[in-house]
C-alpha cells in the first residue's frame, strides 16, 4: 500500500488555513452556479409572458437542470488541469487524491454529489469532522480518498529527485 503523498507534520503549510478557504470557495462556486440558473429562470419567465403563460411549462426543468449543471461543473472543473473549481482556484487551493495524483472527471462529480449528501444529512456539522483531522478533511473527502491542500504552498516546496 502507498504512503499518504501529503503528511501534515512533515508539510503542515499544505493544510494551513484550509478549511476557512474551504468555505469561501464553495460561496463563490454558488455564485457561479446560480448565475446560469437565475438567467434561465428569468428566460423562461419572460418566454412565458411572451407565450401567454405556455413557456411557463418549461419551469419544471429548472431542477434537473440545475443539479446536472452542478455535477458538471464539478466534474469538469476538479478533472481539469488545476484539479479545483473556480472558487477554489481563487483560493488557492486544489484536489488530490490520497495518493498524489490530479483529479478527474468522475472524481469530481462524485465529489460533489457526495458533498451535497453530507452537507444535506449532516447540516453545517460536515465542517466539524475538518477539525479533528491533520489534514483538513472532510466527510466526503475520507469516502472518495481526495485531500484538498493548498497550492500556494504546494508551489514553495521543493519535490524530491527521483530514485529510479
Amino acid at each position: 500500500m502507498r504512503p499518504h503523498a501529503y503528511d501534515p507534520y512533515q508539510q503542515p503549510e499544505l493544510f494551513r488555513g484550509v478549511l476557512t478557504r474551504r468555505v469561501i470557495a464553495f460561496l463563490i462556486d454558488l455564485l457561479v452556479l446560480s448565475v446560469p440558473v437565475i438567467l434561465a429562470v428569468i428566460f423562461i419567465a419572460v418566454f412565458g409572458v411572451v407565450t401567454l403563460g405556455l413557456g411557463w411549462a418549461l419551469f419544471w426543468l429548472v431542477s434537473p437542470a440545475s443539479v446536472i449543471w452542478a455535477i458538471v461543473y464539478y466534474g469538469a472543473t476538479i478533472g481539469g488541469p488545476n484539479s479545483a473549481t473556480i472558487g477554489m482556484r481563487l483560493m488557492d487551493l486544489e484536489v488530490r487524491t490520497w495518493y498524489g495524483a490530479p483529479g478527474y472527471f468522475v472524481l469530481g462529480a462524485v465529489h460533489a454529489v457526495c458533498f451535497w449528501i453530507s452537507v444535506s444529512a449532516l447540516s453545517p456539522l460536515v465542517l466539524l469532522v475538518g477539525l479533528f483531522n491533520g489534514r483538513r478533511r472532510l466527510l466526503h473527502d475520507f469516502v472518495l480518498g481526495t485531500v484538498v491542500i493548498n497550492t500556494s504552498a504546494r508551489a514553495q516546496l521543493v519535490e524530491p529527485a527521483r530514485t529510479w
